[in-house]
This record gives C-alpha cells, structure tokens and sequence, in this order.
C-alpha cells in the first residue's frame, strides 16, 4: 500500500433483504385465499314477522292449530247439495215402495188352514161380502183343556186393528179374558143373522159379544163401532 494515498473508509457490508422480502410474501400468501375454494358462508337466521301494531303475538295452541279462512270454510249452499244429494234417492226409493211395491198395504195371510182346523171343533161363522179394504192380518186355532178357540185378526178400512174370536171355551171364562174384568155392558146390536151384547172394554175398546149354544163369538177393536158392526153383519 502507497502511504501517500489517502485512506479510504471502509463501508460495511448491507444486510440482506432476502430474509423480510420472503417473510412479507409468505405472510401475504397465507392470508390470501386459494382459487377455486369458496369461502364458507354462515346459515341465514330465518325472518319472523313482527305482530301489527296493537296486535299480540300468537300463542303456541293457535301456530298448532291454525284456522281457515272466510272463503276455505264450507258455505252453507254447499251444505244444502250435500243433503240434497243424499236425500233425493231416499225418497225415490220410499216412492217405488209405496207406489210400484204397495208397501203401504196391511200384510195380508190364509186364514183357511186355521179355518179348517177350528172346523173340526164347532161350526164356524166366516166372513163374506166385505170390501177389499178388509184384510186378514193373522189367523191363529189353538185347543185347550177348556176349550178350542179360532182368533182372527182383521185390519179394517180405517186401519185399526179388530180381532174376531170363537170359541167353546165358556162365556163366563172367555169374555173376562178377552174383554177385560173391567168390562161392562152397553147396549145391544141386531143384524139379519143373531143379536149381539155391545160391551165397553178396555180403555179405547169396544166389543161385540154373542153367546151361542155351542160357542160364543167375540169381536173386539179400538175403532169406529161401526166396523165392529160391519164385521158382524158379515158372518154367516
């Protein structure tokens, strides 16, 4: 080295930036997101609507049981259809009974077997000439100890019931049985054939009672006593 030559200073050296250069990048790289991956998103709270002003909240019975509207509820006009359509084959059905099937009519059995048998017993006194508006409701011969007796029940034109019974049994045993204890004489009835003892029987009854030598004959019903007397004239 020259002693002349000035000295010069010596520098020293720069430190390197390498080290802070990649730290910020890595520092920056991490906190930027990678491509392609959304980033995960939080489930919305769900938006309840606030009562009006002036109204309370609902409770929990009325969330459970929610009520339909004016216009969703059933209307009374659909109601009247409904029963119109429920009521128009009933009562075709009730007319086709009535009219084609005679429904109305009294059910209307033989009389002759029970006839027949009570034949066999005493003379017995048969209905002729009566209207088609008499029916025979029930015929019924039954021999006792005491006595055979023919029952035969009627349904008049008035649609009351009468009943027409012979009998051997005798009248002081019969007639309490059928008239009732608490019946009392009324009068008497004469038709072409035989006399008859009109009796008041039970509430509402009216009977006819004619006392022969070998039975005795009984019409008894709650009806006009004009019927009683139209089924009397009628036997022979």
């Amino acid at each position: 080295m020259d002693p002349a030559s000035p000295s010069q200073p010596t520098t020293a050296p720069e430190p390197a930036a390498t080290s802070a250069s990649a730290g910020s990048s890595a520092s920056a790289g991490s906190s930027e997101p990678t491509t392609g991956s959304a980033p995960a998103t939080s489930p919305e709270p769900a938006v309840t609507e606030a009562p009006a002003a002036g109204e309370a909240p609902p409770t929990g019975q009325e969330q459970a049981n929610p009520r339909l509207e004016s216009r969703e509820a059933r209307r009374p006009r659909d109601m009247v259809l409904s029963l119109l359509a429920l009521l128009v084959p009933i009562a075709l059905l009730l007319t086709f009974y009535r009219v084609v099937l005679n429904g109305d009519a009294p059910i209307t059995v033989d009389p002759v077997p029970a006839i027949q048998q009570a034949s066999k017993e005493f003379t017995v006194a048969r209905p002729t000439g009566l209207s088609d508006d008499w029916h025979v409701a029930s015929a019924n011969f039954r021999r006792e100890d005491a006595g055979a007796t023919l029952r035969m029940g009627y349904v008049d034109p008035d649609d009351d019931p009468i009943m027409l019974v012979q009998s051997t049994v005798p009248s002081a045993t019969l007639v309490p049985d059928e008239v009732g204890k608490e019946g009392e004489r009324a009068g008497t009835f004469r038709d072409d054939a035989r006399t008859w003892m009109v009796y008041t029987g039970r509430p509402g009854e009216t009977a006819l009672i004619a006392a022969e030598q070998n039975r005795t004959i009984i019409i008894l019903g709650r009806t006009d006593q004009k019927n009683l007397e139209t089924l009397a004239g009628s036997l022979s």
